[in-house]
């Protein structure tokens, strides 16, 4: 081998050349974690800890975030070499030391470039600004007097003295015009750890500074995490890094960990004991650590505690501990099922089989369970088998009745309702932060744990991926929990139930293990109305027309410039341009932002669709987190859209106000300004046809489309998706209800028969029925499913609205 090169696996490292090669091809890694690699190789086997690799690769007087600095580098070394941090090839971490090398170096393993690259020497102090000392030749020191040597050392003593004072002094710098703002920022950014790590630095370094003390006191909250038994290593990183490294914390219990109040996965590890992760924005964490090999593989335990449903409904039972699938069952975990003649075995069938009013014999329900090709299976597979290269996808198409077989063939159940909410969230589990790393991507499944959503106890993808069967009834039909890739991102907390012989391409399974061996109180088991309380408007009476018209005239405005500016531009996507444009607010003096989207298959003037969002826009910060998802196809069949940043929602997002106050009245009003002044900005433009003008909404869009297409008469046509009667008790003068008499204009509702959160009986029909739309005019459109219709019959309908009452896109 030659004199320069160490080799370990398929890669080769040219010590000489400064460069790592896998195959023939040179690997792209920069300067820092190329020395770092260099550390690491020169040492197999041995512990190289942090204190070292700051020393050797910035040395000790450089006043950097070196903590971020080294994880950065290591996270880059393992990218290079392909490497998981969890089951490690090369580098292992080694908790609260460093890190170490654990790849066989190649033949002939080279020990005097070993050698070379273990007393490779750290950066000089120079670089940090220090003062360096020279050495003296021994000679020309004997020959010099008394005196000529006092002087000298005089002079060694000042300049060591004055190196003192400059790091000293360039440390106080460093603290207070680099690290502090560097943590603020940090802070801003919601990159928490990082902030903590850089704050811990600075405090080692200028323990006293009054401004790092003020900072600390402002933006950091004491934590406690303990654990039982302790003394187990605790680690920490920010829920929405989950690319980052953990980092080592100490051993429980810690009483005085200082940390911004914010959203964190803690991992706590023993040796002899289970290792868990819990996902909190608590302050104060205390966890039961258990024996190893007593939690069944891919589950998790799940302490037990006073369980409320979101909606308020049926009683707060107390759980024991019982244990839940840590990922959703996978299609490969189903084959089983399915091998094993589970379809043709009559004990795993123990449900009675009623569909509607009848009950069925298993034969005859046996029909019904066939896959595409009338083989037994789920109906998204083939010939009794899920599509090729799915089976970590989970799996899909099963009806409430093969869910509950399968938990009978693995010996597990289906979770109630109250043991489902009680993994999926906890009081301290920050809702809309679950929903960015969730597959709510509208693509459909993707392999269970792709996605780094984790809930409160460890467990993937309860928010988005597929729908997941529970054990209890509402009425005639089964609820099934946590929203489907599909589905609109806030249906992870809302309440879903279905046909139990449904099987939706987005239904899947996961199921718990209860720990005590009685059978669950019939409490827990039993039949749970509506969650959601609705108000029943089915005997509403909306406001006379003296009384609207005082309503309407709180929705005016005085019609003062605009100032609009157009923001930015960006001509990136293939099929349309999208413009940031702003306006002053008809309030304050606020500024609106909003969105319009160009399309570039059709020319001027472009009918237009002023868009009004779903709660997600109350969760999310930026439409550009996939909130145009779902929109996009009014664009792309031809027509313009506005999309404008209602009050309190994206990047407008402040404290929303509760439902039925004052407050919460005083922002539809201002909501409703927003959508007219963005009609304004409109008609400032000559490439809008403003004679058609459409309204495109969807759910709390959808809730308050009847206010807005009533005040707003420059909209010609309405489509109202997954929206209804509010199902909270408003004011009057916010009560859509009151204002539906007076929508005049052609509007179609696309709605899911089995909604919980706008029910068929009492809300959508009444509000369709109150609508002033002439009969011919207004149409309800009915899908067989929850709150969210399916997407493509939704796009075909809304399209065929729209060409109907504006005329088709030339």
């Amino acid at each position: 081998m030659p004199a320069d090169l160490v080799r370990f696996e398929d890669l080769e490292l040219d010590v000489r050349r400064y460069s790592l090669r896998r195959g023939g091809r040179t690997l792209k890694l920069e300067r820092i974690p190329m020395e770092l690699l260099l550390l690491l190789v020169g040492r197999p086997g041995e512990i190289v800890t942090r204190e070292e690799i700051i020393e050797k690769l910035w040395g000790r007087d450089v006043f950097l975030d070196t903590d971020n600095g080294i994880n950065t580098a290591i996270r880059k070394v393992r990218q290079a070499l392909r490497d998981d941090p969890e089951q490690p090839r090369f580098v292992q971490t080694i908790p609260g030391k460093g890190y170490r090398f654990i790849a066989p170096i190649g033949e002939a393993p080279n020990q005097p470039l070993l050698a070379e690259l273990r007393s490779a020497p750290s950066p000089t102090t120079e670089s940090a600004g220090a003062v360096r000392v020279a050495q003296v030749p021994q000679k020309s020191q004997i020959r010099k007097s008394p005196v000529w040597v006092a002087t000298w050392v005089l002079v060694v003593l000042t300049a060591i003295s004055a190196g003192v004072a400059y790091r000293h002094f360039a440390r106080i710098r460093w603290v207070r015009e680099q690290a502090l703002p560097q943590i603020q920022q940090l802070v801003i950014n919601r990159r928490p750890v990082d902030a903590y790590l850089l704050l811990r630095r600075a405090k080692q370094l200028n323990p006293n500074d009054p401004a790092l003390k003020r900072l600390e006191s402002l933006d950091f909250w004491p934590f406690q995490i303990r654990s039982n038994p302790p003394a187990a290593a605790v680690f920490l990183r920010d829920y929405n890094q989950p690319d980052a490294d953990w980092q080592y914390l100490g051993k429980t219990p810690l009483e005085d960990i200082h940390l911004v109040h914010d959203h964190y996965v803690i991992r706590f590890r023993k040796d002899g004991y289970e290792t868990a992760d819990i996902a909190t924005a608590s302050s104060r964490v205390e966890l039961n650590l258990y024996p190893a090999g007593s939690v069944p593989a891919r589950m998790v335990r799940i302490p037990g505690g006073v369980v409320s449903l979101l909606g308020g409904a049926g009683s707060n039972p107390k759980l024991d501990d019982f244990l839940i699938d840590k990922y959703e069952v996978t299609n490969q975990e189903f084959k089983k099922f399915v091998d094993a003649g589970g379809y043709r075995d009559p004990k795993y069938w123990k449900q009675p089989f009623v569909n509607g009013t009848h009950t069925l014999h298993y034969e005859q329900a046996m029909v019904l369970f066939r896959d595409k090709t009338d083989r037994s299976g789920p109906s998204t597979w083939e010939l009794g088998s899920f599509p090729s290269g799915q089976e970590d996808y989970p799996v899909s198409g099963v009806s409430w009745y093969e869910a509950a077989a399968y938990a009978e063939f693995v010996g597990k159940s289906l979770p109630t309702v109250y043991h489902w909410y009680q993994a999926a969230f906890t009081r301290d589990m920050l809702f809309s932060d679950i929903l960015f790393r969730s597959n709510f991507s509208g693509k459909g499944p993707a392999p269970v744990g792709s996605f780094p959503g984790i809930g409160p106890f460890g467990t993937y993808d309860m928010a988005g991926n597929v729908k997941e069967w529970c054990f209890n009834a509402s009425a005639d039909r089964r609820y099934i929990l946590g929203g489907a890739s599909t589905d609109f991102s806030y249906m992870y907390q809302e309440p879903d139930a279905r046909p139990p012989f449904e099987r939706s391409s987005t239904n899947g399974i996961r199921l718990v293990k209860y720990l005590r061996s009685e059978p669950l109180p019939d409490a827990l088991s039993a039949p749970i109305s509506n969650v959601q309380r609705t108000i029943d408007y089915r005997k509403a009476k909306p406001v006379s027309d003296t009384t609207f018209r005082i309503y309407q005239g709180l929705y005016s405005y005085d019609p003062t410039p605009l100032e609009a500016k157009i923001e930015s531009e960006d001509d990136s996507a293939p099929e349309w341009k999208k413009l940031r444009v702003s306006f002053n607010a008809a309030y304050g003096n606020e500024r609106v932002p909003a969105y319009l989207f160009l399309p570039k298959n059709v020319p001027p003037p472009y009918q237009t669709v002023v868009y009004f969002p779903h709660g997600a826009a109350q969760a999310f910060h930026s439409i550009e987190e996939g909130q145009f998802e779902g929109v996009d196809f009014l664009v792309r069949a031809g027509r313009a859209v506005m999309f404008p940043i209602y009050k309190d929602s994206y990047e407008r997002l402040g404290v929303v106000p509760d439902p039925g106050t004052i407050a919460y009245r005083d922002e539809t009003i201002q909501q409703s300004k927003d959508l007219r002044r963005a009609v304004d900005y409109l008609d400032t433009r000559t490439d809008i046809d403003h004679n058609r003008l459409a309204y495109y909404a969807v759910s709390w869009g959808a809730d308050l489309g009847s206010i807005m297409v009533a005040i707003e008469n420059r909209i010609k046509v309405a489509v109202l998706v997954a929206g209804g009667c509010d199902p909270d008790k408003e004011l009057p003068e916010a009560d859509p209800m009151n204002f539906a008499p007076h929508v005049r204009v052609p509007t179609i509702l696309l709605n899911g028969r089995y909604d919980f959160m706008f029910p068929l009986d009492t809300c959508q029909e009444p509000l369709f029925h109150a609508l002033g739309t002439p009969p011919q005019n207004k149409r309800l459109v009915l899908f067989d499913s929850g709150h969210s219709p399916p997407e493509t019959p939704k796009m075909k309908e809304t399209l065929d609205w729209l060409d109907k009452y504006l005329g088709p896109v030339k």
